[in-house]
């Protein structure tokens, strides 16, 4: 299980930055929907995968330093 949540927490922390990157890219552009959701709706769903991916590598260093 430790060893699974170092991956998982990098994958969504990226993915969480590249929907931000996104969706203030597309708010700069004028643009206040995009595929049928406002940008902020999708901003908030950026900011959600990158604290997954935050509590994910939290929790790896925290257990990783009780098992040495």
């Amino acid at each position: 299980m430790l060893n699974i949540l170092r991956p998982i927490g990098r994958l969504s922390g990226a993915t969480g930055f590249v929907i931000c990157l996104l969706a203030g890219l597309a708010r700069l552009t004028g643009r206040h929907w995009v595929a049928g959701f406002e940008t902020l709706t999708i901003l908030q769903a950026g900011v959600a995968g990158m604290v997954f991916g935050c509590l994910c590598l939290l929790l790896f260093l925290t257990e990783s330093t009780k098992h040495p």
